[in-house]
């Protein structure tokens, strides 16, 4: 199966992310429709609230457009004692919900106590002994709910830096969404990671990032969230990541999951038909159509 049959979207190319004071959340009317006209087969779950809540509601409602579900980003603050309960129990009614509508992953979103994603943050040796220990519950929730775990390194987030990311490797069996912007972002190697983790990898975000506005965010210059509105994150082909290079590592490694195209984005108001998100995603699309024919 060519890797261009496991190209799904996130809404989150189309602006929509739950983040408070994000921005302005298309109708999904009209993030799915676009999403069909550009090509794509699934779609992720996006923010809490955004798609139905209902299984069988959800079930029929991307069955309407065509769609299947391939995953969610779930944030979970996990070192925390005081709020890791109520972690786990959003965790568990996203992992059903993902469950009864077809997908086969959860992806964490490994949340740190700041708000929003504009300062990075460094655990310490107590705090990753809980993060771990909070870690294994949720591996449990998500399993039983015949769900496989993929913890997604994020800019902003508890697990961030290419260090982290060796910790959590090193640590527990956990699996992992590589979210190749996120990782550039950080100062990894998204192409080196792809080879040295590539059966631990169980599901993909295909993310670019313009150079110079990754430099300004990494040298802490410019806030994550003000880079994203100024356009950060580019089409695939368009930036410094090394897409190409991460596909041909995995697909060599026999890597058989979902690669989405993520490209967040931040909106203020909706843009006219037929521009806007989806006049990147279909340069992503083509993109990856012109890489395949290499392949």
């Amino acid at each position: 199966m060519s890797f261009l049959d496991r190209i799904a979207g996130a809404p989150i190319t189309w602006g929509v992310d739950g983040s408070p004071g994000w921005g302005h959340l298309m109708d999904r009317d009209r993030v799915l429709t676009e999403m069909v006209e550009t090509g794509l087969s699934a779609t992720e779950l996006g923010p809490d609230g955004y798609l139905p809540g209902d299984p069988e509601e959800l079930r029929d409602y991307l069955s309407g457009y065509g769609l299947s579900l391939v995953g969610g980003f779930v944030p979970a603050l996990l070192y925390r004692p005081d709020r890791l309960e109520a972690a786990l129990a959003y965790a568990a009614r996203a992992a059903v919900q993902l469950a009864a509508g077809g997908s086969q992953v959860l992806v964490l979103g490994p949340s740190s106590d700041n708000s929003g994603y504009d300062r990075s943050v460094q655990l310490t040796d107590e705090d990753w002994k809980l993060f771990f220990e909070g870690l294994d519950r949720l591996d449990e929730i998500t399993g039983e709910a015949g769900l496989a775990l993929s913890l997604h390194p994020h800019w902003g987030m508890a697990v961030e830096r290419p260090e982290h990311i060796e910790r959590v490797l090193d640590s527990c069996e956990v699996g992992l969404c590589l979210d190749t912007g996120h990782v550039y972002l950080g100062g990894g190697d998204p192409v080196e990671l792809a080879r040295a983790a590539g059966s631990r990898i169980r599901h993909v975000h295909l993310k670019d990032v313009d150079p110079g506005d990754g430099e300004l965010v990494r040298s802490d210059q410019v806030p994550f969230r003000e880079s994203v509105i100024g356009g950060m994150f580019v089409p695939l082909g368009n930036g410094g990541v090394d897409i190409a290079g991460v596909i041909r590592a995995l697909e060599s490694n026999g890597y058989q999951g979902w690669y989405v195209i993520e490209q967040d984005k931040a909106l203020n108001s909706d843009p006219p038909s037929g521009t806007g998100p989806v006049e990147d995603a279909e340069t992503s699309v083509a993109y990856l159509r012109r890489l395949a024919a290499t392949l």
